[in-house]
């Protein structure tokens, strides 16, 4: 079927409706971190701004457009101001690959004497479906290192440049083991393209002769040491407790942001929670059936596509609750116990369990 402009139409569709979720995704996380944080902590939370304090982070983004940007007099002028893009357009790019719904089939339409979707067009809910989809997320992921760490030199700031060495040796070491953790899915499925990851999930595990349990690659045979190493990991690469160690407030006041004001400290404040969903999705997509729905076989309708697309974001939301719980429920580990985790327990881990998944593909088991 040629390419022409209803296909472009259908891809800028795609762009805008996974673009407006990513940029809400900042002011609805932080009320939720907010009013998270205070249930646990027996305190009311936002609770003024709008009904249940939903327009606080609202009131909060305006107050940074109207707060004055200040540049420090020794800082490097055009670095320090590049810096927040660099943590920004990975949080935004490395979504374009991960498929987030059901396909299925436009019919031909008919409107105002001219013909819509002749022949019919198939919608794939992913926005770039490309061959080599997790090394994308991988190459794009990687640098949002140099943001955080040309932010923190460029900021002629002790503290800062503190937490950019920090950051850059954590996410760094932890990218390794993240990497290598994903090496045992994409043995499993067979590909690197993701949306034949989820594919690969989208069947059940029959124990019993009567129970069925969804194939997906968490409660696969030899495949949740790789869960588990990819979803601790995740923490590390985004910078949040109990691996915050780039912004610890108690000993490098804010880190690499510490000179950061207005729409600046804004955008690195949108990337952290961007990138959080971003890693939710493929957590989501590597591990826990992308939009499949369990014990549901969803037609290649649009309804389908309604019903998978809100399994995953179901999925997402499940997971970014989870960041937010374990930031107010475990303390920050010492940084010493942070690299030996990643190099002495988390790197071996992702290794042998590369070993397991191939013993398990020769024998047929998966």
């Amino acid at each position: 079927m040629a390419f022409d402009l209803t296909d472009v139409l259908l891809s800028i569709l795609k762009i805008a409706l996974i673009l407006g979720l990513w940029l809400n995704v900042t002011p609805i996380m932080v009320w939720v971190e907010r009013r998270g944080s205070a249930l646990i902590q027996d305190r009311p939370g936002p609770n003024r701004v709008g009904p249940f304090g939903l327009l606080q982070s609202f009131a909060d983004a305006l107050k940074f457009i109207m707060k004055e940007d200040i540049i420090p007099a020794q800082a490097h002028k055009w670095l320090y101001t590049l810096a927040p893009a660099f943590g920004l357009i990975p949080a935004l790019t490395t979504i374009a690959v991960v498929p987030f719904g059901r396909g299925f089939l436009i019919p031909e339409m008919h409107l105002f004497g001219r013909t819509l979707f002749e022949g019919g067009r198939w919608f794939n809910p992913v926005i770039a479906d490309v061959s080599a989809g997790i090394l994308v997320i991988f190459a794009l992921a990687s640098l949002g290192v140099y943001g955080i760490t040309i932010a923190g030199w460029s900021s002629s700031n002790k503290y800062s440049m503190f937490g950019a060495i920090r950051a850059s040796a954590q996410m760094i070491s932890y990218e390794l083991s993240l990497s290598l953790a994903a090496v045992s899915v994409l043995l499993a499925a067979g590909s690197l393209r993701l949306t034949e990851v989820v594919a690969h999930q989208t069947g059940y595990f029959v124990l019993f002769d009567f129970l069925r349990i969804p194939a997906w690659n968490a409660f696969s045979p030899g495949m949740w040491i790789s869960f588990i190493v990819f979803f601790v990991s995740a923490f590390a690469e985004t910078n949040r407790l109990p691996f915050d160690f780039a912004e610890a407030e108690a000993e490098l006041v804010a880190g690499y942001h510490t000179e950061y004001s207005s729409m600046k400290f804004a955008l690195f404040f949108m990337a952290e929670y961007m990138a959080m969903a971003t890693m939710s999705a493929v957590i989501t997509t590597l591990y826990l059936g992308g939009w499949d729905i369990p014990w549901y076989n969803e037609p290649a309708t649009f309804l389908g596509f309604v019903l998978s697309f809100g399994a995953f974001l179901t999925k997402m939301a499940v997971l970014l609750f989870v960041f937010v719980w374990v930031r107010w429920t475990i303390p920050r580990l010492k940084y010493d116990i942070l690299m030996r985790l990643g190099w002495k327990v988390f790197l071996p881990l992702a290794i042998l369990n590369i070993v397991i998944v191939a013993a398990f593909i020769a024998a047929g088991w998966l």
